[in-house]
């Protein structure tokens, strides 16, 4: 995942990230979790079942209580006395038990429902286009599968269940006491219109901050993926101290949020405990005056406030519940914002690769075959890589700005090794990105081998097809993991030989060997080290056709000289497309195209190329030439 910023201070520009949806219903982004939680649906109903069973409990101990003060307190019964004391205690055991088993009934699925939609979310991260990684920081892709899943998760274990729990025993418990005294109840319901109102508009205002925080926590979390992987910059150029300012407005911007979720949060939970507390007292008030007159019994009364008592949590629990859901339903929106955008647009042989999943595919990479097969159909292997009129924009492109390629044609003759040069800019990283479909033409097609690579699985084309970056990219893991990456069976010997050819036998005398971790970014080899194991990943698996985009720039004179009198042992065998920008790695290739301003210029060997065409001379020399003129 790759974030665009290039600074804190882009990190947080708005350009940066989808812009939250205007209006949303809480209800309608919640049930777009029924999918993940359909398969644990029973123990989450068994869990509320048991947790209303509980919460009811607790309103029938003020039912016993008015039965012990009527009863065997005013009788002087000790008997009487000890057996509801007692039957008070089997109540509240059973409460806490019952409780306990509603944590238990949910613990396990719903760790299972934040690691599904984790997985979910992770599987099509890899699937979306490459365009959609470059639009979006890293950061926010990360706290979506982690801040806002953990709050899903808890979301569901508890505020959840006790919404229901606690609107069920509100409802229980008002009917007892309007059957108790009516006129007493009524007293104790007058809060709930003022309620209902500032409930409404707590949510309004809330859930618009709720959104601010979390896209904010994104930022924040970008910045610190960039300034850790970053630190040899920031420290070399003695940046730390703009940094830490950027990150500290970033921090400043994000506690300000959080401040006002918290002055909402304070306000709403103010009155809704207010407000109770007021009719309580009213109630007191009221009863005592009725005790006092004889209408009422002492028992009676102690019943209804104590019910009443039961009901303050369920009722003040409200401000919580409501901030949880509205938290949730943004952690929910921001989920489903990345599973909703679209995968790169399968072609008809990705279908069919999709049904026969887990069966064997008849167009992988075959090295020492001359025919592979595409839906069923034998294809020759003598025709190369063919690029024919292929055009390409970014999709992000502003309006009006020429497409990067424009109409190249180019051919790669089978076995052949064609080197891609041109001034910066010119659309060679884009040209090579386009052939293991990382992007998609807008215009024209591919072939290979005379088949259009969307007629191919990207998991036949990529077996087919092998690639190695300018900047290598390593992951936590092993040197040997790291190269055998580009072959699903590549064996010790495999390994062995890539090594070789990459001139990357320094894994050998690694503390581990070929077992040695390298670190995140593999930041613990250098640049060349790196390089060299990036491009051994791209030939361990013999691959039909090579693409390299200046896959040499990191090395040395004199490893670079052996990188490539081995490398031609490969090329020899292979179709490849080589970016270049330096004579010695253009001295690798049969011929040489000539890309300049998304158009093939020219087309020939180097020495052709340095004879009649001047552009290329320029580039070859490094001194300034004219654009498109190819001929002297």
């Amino acid at each position: 995942m790759a974030a665009t910023s290039d600074s804190p201070e882009t990190a947080t520009d708005p350009a940066h990230r989808p812009a939250p949806p205007r209006q949303r219903s809480v209800v309608r982004s919640l049930l777009r979790l029924w999918p993940y939680v359909r398969p644990v649906r029973a123990r989450l109903f068994t869990a509320a079942g048991v947790a209303i069973v509980a919460s009811c409990l607790s309103l029938v101990m003020p039912l016993v209580l008015k039965w012990l003060v009527d009863g065997p307190v005013a009788d002087g019964d000790p008997g009487g006395v000890w057996l509801g004391g007692a039957l008070l205690l089997v109540l509240g055991l059973a409460e806490a038990g019952l409780f306990g088993l509603r944590r238990w009934l949910v613990a396990r699925p719903l760790a299972g429902v934040e690691a599904a939609m984790r997985a979910d979310l992770y599987r099509h991260l890899q699937r979306l286009p490459v365009s959609f990684h470059d639009r979006w920081p890293s950061g926010q892709l990360l706290s979506r599968g982690t801040t806002d899943l953990m709050l899903v998760r808890l979301f569901l274990a508890f505020p959840l269940t006790f919404l229901v729990v606690n609107g069920v025993t509100v409802l229980a418990g008002f009917a007892i006491l309007l059957a108790q005294e009516w006129t007493l109840g009524v007293v104790l319901l007058s809060p709930v219109v003022p309620l209902v109102v500032v409930c409404s508009f707590f949510e309004a205002r809330y859930s618009a901050v709720a959104r601010a925080a979390q896209d904010q926590v994104g930022d924040l979390t970008t910045v610190v993926e960039e300034g850790v992987l970053g630190i040899r910059i920031t420290k070399g150029f003695g940046r730390h101290r703009s940094q830490a300012r950027a990150f500290r407005s970033l921090a400043g911007r994000l506690r300000a949020t959080e401040l006002r979720k918290g002055r909402l949060l304070a306000t709403i939970w103010a009155l809704i405990m207010t407000l109770p507390e007021l009719a309580i007292g009213a109630t007191l008030l009221l009863g005592t005056v009725r005790v006092a007159d004889g209408d009422l019994s002492a028992g009676s009364l102690v019943a209804f406030l104590s019910i009443a008592l039961a009901l303050r949590w369920p009722v003040e629990s409200l401000g919580f519940l409501l901030a949880m859901s509205q938290d949730t339903a943004t952690a929910t929106d921001r989920f489903f914002e990345v599973m909703d955008e679209p995968e790169a647009e399968p072609s008809s042989a990705d279908a069919t690769a999709a049904r026969r999943d887990g069966a064997s595919h008849g167009g992988e990479a075959r090295s020492d075959g001359e025919t592979y097969s595409s839906g069923g159909t034998a294809v020759e292997t003598a025709l190369g890589l063919r690029f024919e009129g292929v055009g390409f924009r970014y999709p992000d492109a502003p309006r009006g700005e020429p497409p990067v390629l424009r109409g190249v044609d180019l051919w790669v003759r089978p076995g052949e090794t064609m080197a891609l040069v041109g001034a910066t800019g010119s659309g060679k990283t884009t040209l090579t990105a386009l052939v293991p479909r990382l992007h998609e033409p807008t215009s024209g097609r591919i072939t290979v081998d005379g088949v259009d690579i969307t007629a191919l699985s990207r998991h036949e084309l990529r077996g087919l097809v092998a690639v190695a970056f300018e900047e290598p990219t390593l992951f936590s893991a092993t040197a040997g993991e790291n190269v055998a990456m580009g072959a699903e069976d590549a064996g010790p010997e495999d390994l062995t030989r890539a090594l070789r050819i990459a001139q990357a036998d320094f894994v050998h005398a690694l503390p581990q060997g070929t077992e040695t971790q390298v670190g995140e970014q593999g930041l613990s080899l250098s640049g060349g080290q790196r390089q060299r194991l990036a491009l051994a990943r791209a030939v361990v698996g013999r691959p039909r056709f090579l693409v390299l985009d200046d896959p040499l720039s990191a090395l040395d004179v004199h490893t670079e000289a052996l990188v490539e009198a081995a490398l031609r042992e490969v090329l020899a065998t292979t179709t490849a497309l080589i970016v270049a920008h330096r004579p010695s790695t253009v001295l690798l290739a049969d011929r040489v195209a000539l890309l300049s301003e998304g158009r093939v210029a020219a087309v020939g060997t180097h020495h052709e190329l340095l004879r009649d065409c001047a552009e290329y001379r320029s580039l070859m020399s490094g001194t300034p030439g004219q654009k498109g003129d190819t001929h002297r």
